[in-house]
């Protein structure tokens, strides 16, 4: 799967021509104009890395970065923050708040998207392939799933499934959530397809299997 960036930028011109030269390099992207639904649509889509403006209606750049930061769900994904602030204190307070990178505007394209492979390629590298959890060891790298050492065989989804569950231990994900996540947003698919691969999922996994557990009317959590 290709890497998502997620771009928080009020200005709807720089917005577009952000959108439109990741997606030119292969990205998957969602741009958006404020903070507030920056924040609505982060769980949903999960984003590899993340392009902040400071200057924000509503909820600034700095509270945004600040909030996510501080949650243990997203404090690892990477920001880069792209604003007409360029004072030595703004970079400063950026960075000690998180941040990975501060670049002014007006920017180069070109730079900004070799400063996101670097980043991207230096995450990606300090990522173990190896996930393990209860007894279940997935290597992202070659695809294969082991449960206590043994290997079983999963489908390209089903492998994606249970590494989205079991590398978010507790947390709930709906189905739309799972569609969004696995199948992507342009997938003809619907809510029961979801259904099946984990039905499909708890059986391979055997006496494993149910550690995927329904929240009902909702969707399923890894425990």
């Amino acid at each position: 799967m290709s890497s998502k960036i997620l771009i928080i930028e009020d200005e709807e011109d720089l917005r577009e021509i952000l959108k439109f030269n990741l997606e030119k390099e292969g990205f998957q992207v969602e741009a958006v104009q404020d903070a507030n639904y920056g924040l609505m649509i982060l769980e949903e889509f999960i984003p590899d890395i993340i392009l902040l403006d400071l200057m924000l209606p509503g909820l600034k750049g700095q509270q945004f970065l600040k909030l996510i930061k501080s949650n243990s769900m997203f404090r690892l994904v990477p920001v880069i923050i792209v604003s007409a602030k360029n004072s030595e204190t703004d970079i400063v307070s950026a960075l000690e708040s998180g941040a990975e990178d501060f670049i002014t505007k007006p920017f180069s394209i070109k730079i900004l998207i070799a400063k996101i492979k670097v980043i991207l390629k230096r995450k990606s590298n300090i990522d173990s392939n190896i996930i393990s959890y209860c007894g279940i060891e997935l290597d992202k790298s070659l695809r294969i799933a082991k449960i206590e050492s043994e290997q079983i065989e999963l489908t390209l989804k089903e492998f994606e499934l249970l590494q989205l569950l079991i590398s978010n231990p507790k947390r709930v994900f709906t189905r739309n959530q799972l569609l969004t996540n696995i199948w992507g947003y342009d997938a003809d698919v619907y809510t029961r397809t979801v259904d099946s691969h984990i039905s499909s999922l708890r059986k391979k996994l055997k006496d494993k299997g149910d550690i995927i557990k329904s929240v009902p009317k909702i969707g399923y959590k890894v425990e």
